[in-house]
C-alpha cells in the first residue's frame, strides 16, 4: 500500500494540466528558435524575387532565339539549344573575336584597378594608423569618393576629361607642360587610362575602411616589441602589418574582384552606350549585344558565360585561401 502510493501520486502529477510544462516549454523554445527565421522571410523572398529570378529567367532566354521580334511574348521565341553559347566562343567569328577582346581588356582592367586601390587604400590606412591633429578630418576626406553617388561623381570626371576645357588636361598641358597638346580621354586609348584613373578614385576609400577596420586589432605591443628589436617600418609593414591582415585582405580582394569585373555604371556613364574599344568592358559588351543590337538570346549566353566564370574564379579562390591559410604557421 505505501509502495504504491508514490507511484500513484506521480501519475496523477504527470495527467495533472497545470504541471504540462515539458511541451509548453518545447513549444517556446520552437517559436524563440522560429521566430529569427520568421523576421528573414521577407528579406529571402524579396532577394528571390530580385535577384534569383530574373536569374533563372534569364538561363531560360539564353536557349532560345530571342530577338526583337519576340519582345512582346518572348516565351513564344524559338528553342535555339547551344546555338547562343556556340556563337559566343566561336572566337574566330566577329561575335566571339569582340567578346574575347572585351574578355581580355575586363581581365586586364579588373587586375590593375583591384591592386591599386588595394595598395593605395593600405598605404593610406597605415599611415593613418597614428594619431596626430586632423586625423579625423582627414578620414572623413578620404571616404568622400566611397560616399559620392557614382552617376555624380562619374559625370564629374567626364567633364574634367574634357578636350577642351578640361581640368586634366588644363593642369597636364596648360600648366605642367608634361603632354605636347592636349589629348583625348573619352576617345582612343586614352580611354582605358580614364576609366582606370576613375575606378581607382572610386574604389581605394573602400579598401582603406576595410585596412582600417583590421588594423584595429592588431596590438601595439607587438609594433612596439619590434620597435625595441630594431625593426623599422618597413620591416614591421611586412613582419606584422601584412601577416596580420592576411584574413581581411583575402576578403577584401575577392570582394573588389566581384565588384570591378561585374562594373557597369562606371564606363556607362563615362562613354555612354558605345564604350571605346580600349575601354569596352565586358558589362557594356553584353549590354550592347543585349540591347543595342537587340539580339537577347545571344546576350543572355554571354551574360551565363560570365556568371559561370566568375563562380569558377571565386571558388578556385576560397579554395586556394583556405588551403594557405590551414597550412600557415
Amino acid at each position: 500500500m505505501t509502495a504504491t502510493a508514490p507511484a500513484a501520486e506521480a501519475a496523477v502529477r504527470k495527467s495533472s494540466p497545470g504541471t504540462a510544462g515539458g511541451p509548453r516549454r518545447r513549444t517556446g523554445r520552437i517559436r524563440r528558435i522560429g521566430l529569427p527565421y520568421l523576421l528573414l522571410l521577407p528579406a529571402l523572398l524579396f532577394e528571390l524575387l530580385v535577384h534569383l529570378v530574373p536569374m533563372v529567367i534569364g538561363i531560360v532566354m539564353s536557349f532560345k532565339e530571342l530577338t526583337q521580334f519576340y519582345i512582346r511574348d518572348w516565351g513564344t521565341a524559338p528553342w535555339a539549344g547551344l546555338d547562343n553559347y556556340s556563337v559566343s566562343v566561336d572566337f574566330d567569328a566577329p561575335v566571339g573575336e569582340a567578346l574575347l577582346h572585351s574578355f581580355l581588356v575586363t581581365i586586364a582592367f579588373t587586375l590593375l584597378s583591384v591592386g591599386l586601390c588595394w595598395l593605395t587604400g593600405t598605404a593610406a590606412a597605415v599611415f593613418m594608423q597614428d594619431t596626430f591633429r586632423g586625423r579625423g578630418l582627414l578620414r572623413a576626406l578620404f571616404l568622400v569618393p566611397y560616399a559620392l553617388p557614382v552617376y555624380a561623381a562619374v559625370i564629374t570626371w567626364v567633364f574634367m576629361f574634357q578636350h577642351d576645357n578640361g581640368l586634366v588636361n588644363h593642369v597636364l598641358h596648360d600648366q605642367l607642360g608634361i603632354t605636347g597638346k592636349p589629348s583625348f580621354w573619352l576617345i582612343g586609348d586614352n580611354s582605358f587610362v580614364a576609366l582606370l584613373t576613375v575606378s581607382v578614385w572610386k574604389g581605394w576609400p573602400f579598401a582603406f575602411l576595410i585596412v582600417t577596420a583590421g588594423l584595429q586589432n592588431i596590438p601595439r605591443e607587438l609594433y612596439e616589441a619590434a620597435a625595441l628589436d630594431g625593426a623599422g617600418m618597413i620591416q614591421q609593414i611586412r613582419r606584422i602589418t601584412l601577416p596580420s591582415l592576411r584574413p581581411v585582405n583575402q576578403v577584401l580582394v575577392l570582394v573588389l574582384f566581384l565588384w570591378t569585373f561585374n562594373d557597369f555604371n562606371t564606363p556607362y556613364v563615362l562613354f555612354g552606350k558605345t564604350a571605346p574599344e580600349a575601354a569596352d568592358l565586358i558589362s557594356v559588351h553584353i549590354y550592347q549585344a543585349s540591347f543595342v543590337t537587340w539580339d537577347f538570346g545571344t546576350g543572355s549566353a554571354m551574360s551565363v558565360l560570365l556568371l559561370l566564370f566568375l563562380l569558377v574564379v571565386t571558388g578556385v579562390y576560397l579554395v586556394l585561401t583556405s588551403r594557405r591559410r590551414r597550412t600557415a604557421p
